[in-house]
Formats: C-alpha cells, sequence, structure tokens
C-alpha cells in the first residue's frame, strides 16, 4: 500500500472550494485520525494482555434496580439529556431519507416514539428533559423538516451535525474528492465518521456547554432504531446517587450474548481499565474465540450514559483516545476506499469509575431488517407512550427468531406481503424464502418454514393457522 504524507494529503483537498469556516474543525478532525492512522502498525490490542473485567465492574441490572427510587426523581431526570444517534439512512431496508423517519408501529416512526417517551417523562414528573439529535448530512435537511410537527410537544428538541470527512483511496491513501463539495462526482467522497465522533462534534457546536450552562449533569446516548432503549429511572438514580470522589462519568449497558450476537463488542480489563473490544480489532487468529459464547458473554448494547461535565474535560485535554475502525467500501464506480471511523464505546477506557451494567434483554430491541420490523409490529409487543414492551401474553420472555428471504428485504415490498401482520405470541422460529404472501389473520405457532420453489408462488390462506409445519412448492403442508 502506497503512502501518503500529511501535506501532500492537505494539499490534495486545498484546491478551489469555496467558503471553508463551516469545515475547518471537520478538517482539523480528520487530519489527526489520518495521523494517528498512517502511525499504527499492527492490531491495536495484544490478545495476551487481554483480561476478564473484575466481578464488580459490571454489575447486574438487578442489584442496581433493588436500591429503589427516591422520592425526588424529578431532581434526577432534570440533570438528563437524551441523546439519539441520528446519522444513518433508511437505504438497508429500501428506504429513502433518514432511517429514523421509517414507519415501525401503528404508522409512528423511530422519531414519533422517541419524542413521545420523553413527553410522558416530561408530563408524568413535571421535568423538562430535552432530545437531542445527532444528525449526519445525510440526514440533517430531512430531520430538521419532519422537527416543525413536534413543536407543540412538550419537549425541547436540538440538533448537531457529526462531523464530513473524506473517503481516501485505498492505494493512494489519497482524498477521492477533489474539492469540498457535495455535489456531481463527489457526492461518494464524503462520509460520516461513526458514533465515535459524537465527542467532537457535540462540544464543537456549543451545544455542550449550553446544556451544562442549563444545568444538565448526563447524557443518556442511543441508536435511534434500539426501540428497547429508554430512559431508566434506576440506572439514571445510580449515576446521579455516586458521592462525589467515585462519581461515576460512564455507564455502558450490557446484556447476555446469544449466537446472533456473536459479532457484538464486549467488554474486557486492558492495561488496568474497562475497555470495549470490537470484531474489527480482534487479530485474525482469535476471531473464533471472540465469537465464543462461553468466554466472551456478554456485548455492548451502545445504550450508553456519560458525564457532560467528563466530555468537556476530556476534550479540552485532548485526551479522547479512541482505536480507529477502517472500514473498506467499493464506491458505485469500482474504486477501492477506506473510511476511517471511531465507536462510541470505545470512549469507555478515558473516563473516571466507568461501570458496565448487565441490562435485560429488552433493552436491546434493534431494527435493522424486516425481520426485525416484522417483530416489533406484531402481537408480541404492546405499544404505551412510545415504548413496547413484551405483552404478557407471550409465555417466555424470550423474542423468536424470524428469517426473512431476500423478497422481503425492502420495507415496501414487505408491506405488500402482508395483509395483517400474523399473530405470533406462540412463535419459536420462522424462516421463510421465496415469493411468498401472507393472507389476512394468519397465525404462526412453534417451527414454521416457509419454502417457495424459484418460479412457485405460496399464498398463506386468511385465517391458516400454522403449528410446527414445513410448506414448500405447492402449498403442500406437512408435520414438522
Amino acid at each position: 500500500m502506497a503512502t501518503a504524507g500529511p501535506t501532500r494529503f492537505s494539499t490534495a483537498l486545498q484546491k478551489p472550494m469555496g467558503d471553508i469556516t463551516e469545515t475547518t474543525k471537520d478538517f482539523e478532525g480528520f487530519k489527526n485520525l489520518f495521523h494517528r492512522f498512517l502511525q499504527v502498525k499492527g492490531p491495536s490490542v495484544e490478545w495476551i494482555k487481554i483480561q476478564r473485567p473484575p466481578e464488580d465492574s459490571i454489575q447486574p441490572f438487578d442489584k442496581i434496580a433493588a436500591r429503589g427510587l427516591p422520592d425526588n426523581v424529578a431532581d434526577s431526570l432534570n440533570k438528563l439529556v437524551v441523546v439519539k444517534l441520528n446519522g444513518g439512512l433508511g437505504t438497508s431496508m429500501g428506504c429513502k431519507g433518514p432511517k429514523s423517519l421509517i414507519s415501525v408501529r401503528n404508522e409512528n416512526t423511530f422519531l414519533d416514539l422517541t419524542v413521545q417517551q420523553i413527553e410522558h417523562l416530561n408530563k408524568t414528573y413535571n421535568t423538562d428533559v430535552p432530545l437531542v439529535l445527532m444528525n449526519s448530512f445525510n440526514t440533517d435537511e430531512d430531520t430538521k423538516k419532519i422537527l416543525q410537527k413536534y413543536t407543540h410537544h412538550r419537549v425541547k428538541i436540538h440538533t448537531f451535525n457529526q462531523s464530513r470527512y473524506p473517503r481516501i483511496n485505498k492505494e493512494s491513501l489519497l482524498p477521492v474528492s477533489t474539492n469540498l463539495s457535495m455535489n456531481g462526482q463527489n457526492t461518494e467522497g464524503w462520509y460520516p465518521p461513526g458514533h465515535g465522533d459524537i465527542y467532537a462534534s457535540f462540544y464543537n457546536s456549543g451545544l455542550l456547554d449550553q446544556l451544562i450552562v442549563q444545568g444538565k449533569e448526563y447524557i443518556f446516548v442511543s441508536n435511534i432504531d434500539n426501540l428497547g432503549a429508554t430512559v431508566d429511572l434506576h440506572i439514571l438514580h445510580h449515576l446521579v446517587s455516586q458521592p462525589n470522589g467515585k462519581r461515576c462519568e460512564f455507564i455502558m449497558e450490557v446484556t447476555d450474548k446469544t449466537r446472533a450476537d456473536v459479532k457484538g463488542g464486549t467488554l474486557i480489563q486492558y492495561d488496568g481499565k474497562l475497555r470495549l473490544l470490537e470484531i474489527a480489532q480482534v487479530p485474525k487468529a482469535h476471531v473464533d474465540e471472540f465469537k465464543s459464547v462461553s468466554k466472551f458473554k456478554i456485548f455492548n448494547t451502545n445504550n450508553l450514559w456519560i458525564s457532560l461535565a467528563a466530555i468537556k474535560r476530556l476534550q479540552e485535554q485532548k485526551a479522547m483516545d479512541l482505536e480507529i475502525i477502517v472500514n473498506p467500501k467499493t464506491l458505485d464506480g469500482g474504486q477501492n476506499v477506506v473510511q476511517l471511523e471511531t465507536a462510541v464505546g470505545a470512549a469507555i477506557k478515558c473516563f473516571d469509575n466507568a461501570l458496565g451494567i448487565n441490562v435485560p434483554r429488552s433493552r436491546f430491541l434493534p431494527v435493522k431488517t424486516t425481520s426485525d420490523l416484522l417483530l416489533v409490529m406484531s402481537n408480541l409487543y404492546s405499544l404505551e407512550a412510545g415504548s413496547l414492551t413484551m405483552s404478557p401474553k407471550r409465555e417466555f420472555p424470550t423474542t423468536p427468531h424470524v428469517k426473512l428471504g431476500s423478497s422481503f428485504t425492502k420495507v415496501q415490498e414487505y408491506v405488500n406481503r402482508f395483509e395483517s401482520i400474523p399473530d405470533m405470541l406462540e412463535l419459536d422460529h420462522l424462516t421463510v424464502s421465496g415469493d411468498v404472501t401472507f393472507g389476512k389473520n394468519v397465525s404462526l405457532k412453534g417451527t414454521v418454514i416457509i419454502i417457495a420453489n424459484h418460479g412457485d408462488r405460496i399464498d398463506i390462506p386468511a385465517g391458516s393457522m400454522l403449528e410446527n409445519k414445513i410448506v414448500s412448492g405447492n402449498l403442500r403442508i406437512m408435520d414438522h
């Protein structure tokens, strides 16, 4: 791989580019990241130095909740800001625009549900918990248009933008873009550099200082597509009730790993500090060990509680040292590029008295695919004040394993294939492949596998009840 010196790199982007004041801080941030990238040799962790976290560094949620809540819950809530990571597009689900604007339940979008949750808190406890959205250049314009509809809701909404960094050519390590415009061929030359950028962007926006002046002390950060990431009063109380000398500056919610979560980042002890280990940092020889459910039992939900004052301190001391994730991409024209990214949870090692809390699986309900969407739209969950909870009618707390085939990938295709969402209260496993449609009031129980061969079509008739069945080809129904 060729190397590009910092000077060559800077010169490459200093062609006619109009007003660059707003991008100066982005450029500084990228320059620092790029310099670090050039200096890093080999994996960022030495496998032999990895230790299990000490017992008391990951607390069970039940232990935190057992302490109960104080009478003055409102005092704690008034110190809190809810931050949602809102930089992603809905392209993987076949949607244009921000992912947060996809309808997920009763015509409510991810953003609608978030606003409803916080408004419910503010009305119930007579508090002023604001919502902050970290947008990217991909989502900012569309999000701001839609925010007008919440003007009369009881929640103050602020936004700031994460940085815009240049993609670099994998071979020359020079930027793909020739100037700072976002038009024409340059469109593909830029990217938002991962959610680890939140610290610098939040600080640079001025919003961090503004919130500290208003008496805010902690942010609760989560992905906007994680429908389980609601404000938990027990975790909040644990944070604000610590004695001053032992103030916990960072809490990461983790949950027990299942075979579906083998790629999720985990917590380790490294050089005497709690640290997030991501699969991208693992040497190839140890990837299987990393995926082991027995050795690394928990993974990061990306629900994080962080001290505002600590973020300010670390930013001012330039002490935020996040591992670089090198993300290779191929552009539409076939050009190989790399994106340098960082992860928000990687900062855990920089904060004092950081803690993991092992939370119930219900706090991790991400919607990444239409298979996830089917689960959250179904009668497995009930919706109240913007929050989804598992139906009490389901006899066991685990969610079914759902795998919808490629005919269901795009939201519009998926919607057209269900006349109504099936009853899934007693479902364990559903696999659907090929050209399959579902009539109204279908009920699925146990293990159901439906496979339409190429050229065949299967229509599950309205009112059908499939329990432990395999349906294939010409709608033969056999016992499983």
